[in-house]
């Protein structure tokens, strides 16, 4: 359901949808554009890297899940080309920690995906003062937080099950098994 109150673009904001999934990165440019705003999209961090030279966007949505590079490395480098653009970050594989570093690098916001496109502007628009709505306070159960701390060294492993199943001292196969369950989310 959309909220009615999601703000439009003002004065053609520009918005830059880097993600390596072709169907999300369509839909969410093709939502962003019916909001007023220009958008361009990019699949590959290269790519990604000319479209920030290029045009400078005001905006960037980065998938930090990215080919070829970490989706850490690659904000860095985005906002070392264009230090003005305000990047929020979306992950299917977020964590505390990720998020914490994500902003420490300079992103102005983090997303766990799947966020519609309203939760993206209303992200861009958060001053960092702002209180974002707080969920009760829940203890994450142990297979939750086991997670997370998979996904930590997932990412640092730059998705190699074998280096992280290294770091993590468990057997490959007991990785990909824990990896194929996702725990709920109490």
């Amino acid at each position: 359901m959309k909220n009615p109150e999601t703000p439009r673009a003002e004065a053609a904001t520009t918005v830059l949808v880097v993600d390596d999934d072709d169907r999300f990165r369509e839909r969410l440019s093709l939502s962003l554009q019916k909001r007023g705003f220009e958008v361009w999209s990019a699949g590959h961090p290269s790519e990604a890297r000319s479209q920030v030279e290029r045009h400078a966007p005001e905006w960037l949505v980065l998938d930090l899940k990215m080919p070829g590079t970490s989706g850490l490395d690659l904000l860095r480098e985005l906002l070392e080309l264009e230090p003005a653009t305000r990047v929020v970050v979306l992950t299917a594989y977020g964590s505390i920690a990720t998020a914490l570093e994500a902003v420490r690098r300079g992103a102005h916001d983090f997303l766990q995906k799947p966020a519609d496109t309203d939760e993206i502007i209303h992200a861009f628009l958060r001053e960092p003062g702002d209180e974002r709505p707080t969920p009760p306070l829940e203890v994450p159960s142990l297979a939750r937080a086991e997670w997370e701390h998979i996904s930590r060294v997932m990412e640092e492993s730059g998705g190699s099950i074998r280096a992280a199943a290294r770091m993590l001292g468990m057997h490959r196969r007991t990785l990909q098994r824990k990896l194929a369950k996702f725990p709920s989310s109490r």
